[in-house]
Order: C-alpha cells, then structure tokens, then sequence
C-alpha cells in the first residue's frame, strides 16, 4: 500500500523530480568532490526534513528525486539547497573563506511532479463516497 506521511492537518505524498546545472554548465561534479557534494545534499535534506529519495550527480548536472513536506514550496525547498551547497561546496571543498558571493550554480531548475498512477487516484475516489456512508453509519449509532 502507498506510504503517506502526516503533519498535525494533512496527509501527504508530495514528490518532485528536481534538475540543476553548475554555473555556466562547467563539468565539476566528479571524483571525490562528487562524493563531497552527495553528503552535503543529504545533510541539508535532514535540516529541512526532506527527503532524499534518490539521487545522482552528472559531470555537468544534478538529478533528485524529493519528498518536500506540503509546508515548505517548491521554489523556497530548492532555493535552500542550491544557496547552502553553494557556500558549503566553497568553504568546505574549494576553500574558498569569502563571505558573500559564492555562486556555485546557474539560475533556475526544472521540477516536475512524481504523482500516484491515475487508476489508483480514480480508485480512490470512487471509494470515497463508501467509506463516507460507513463514517456515518458509525456516527449515528
């Protein structure tokens, strides 16, 4: 069965395929600085209770697969991660001290969503109209 997550008014399920780019598309990402780079994602996906479902780092490109609790949106969950890594990836693996202007990637990000299959959702909606006669049923015993 399908695994949702609960916050104090909502269930949810919110996954997202996130892509990003190093500044000017240099081919950075490999070696042990691809390593450095792995942890520090996964260390700023705890701090913000994402979840990192999967990832993968190209020479020239980062692929994640995200579960963003519905608290946090899209843009501000990215936003966080790409501003962090950036001055982590200076400080921590270029050793790079300066403390303002540590770009590391390019603009923007392409995002898409990573939803249930339409026959489940269909199926669930069909069964909610029982599962509402039987919550009154028991309500009004």
């Amino acid at each position: 069965m399908h695994d949702w997550e609960s916050l104090s008014h909502v269930r949810w399920d919110c996954k997202y395929h996130v892509v990003f780019v190093p500044k000017y598309r240099q081919k950075k990402l490999y070696g042990k600085f691809r390593r450095k780079v792995g942890d520090i994602f996964r260390e700023l996906c705890r701090q913000r209770n994402i979840e990192l479902l999967e990832g993968h780092l190209m020479p020239d490109h980062v692929h994640m697969c995200l579960k963003i609790p519905p608290k946090y949106s899209v843009a501000h969950s990215i936003g966080f991660l790409k501003g962090k890594s950036a001055v982590r990836i200076h400080r921590r693996i270029l050793d790079n001290k300066r403390a303002t202007g540590l770009h590391f990637w390019a603009r923007g990000y392409c995002v898409s969503t990573v939803g249930l299959d339409e026959d489940t959702i269909r199926k669930y909606i069909q069964d909610q109209e029982k599962l509402d006669q039987q919550q009154m049923e028991l309500d009004l015993e």
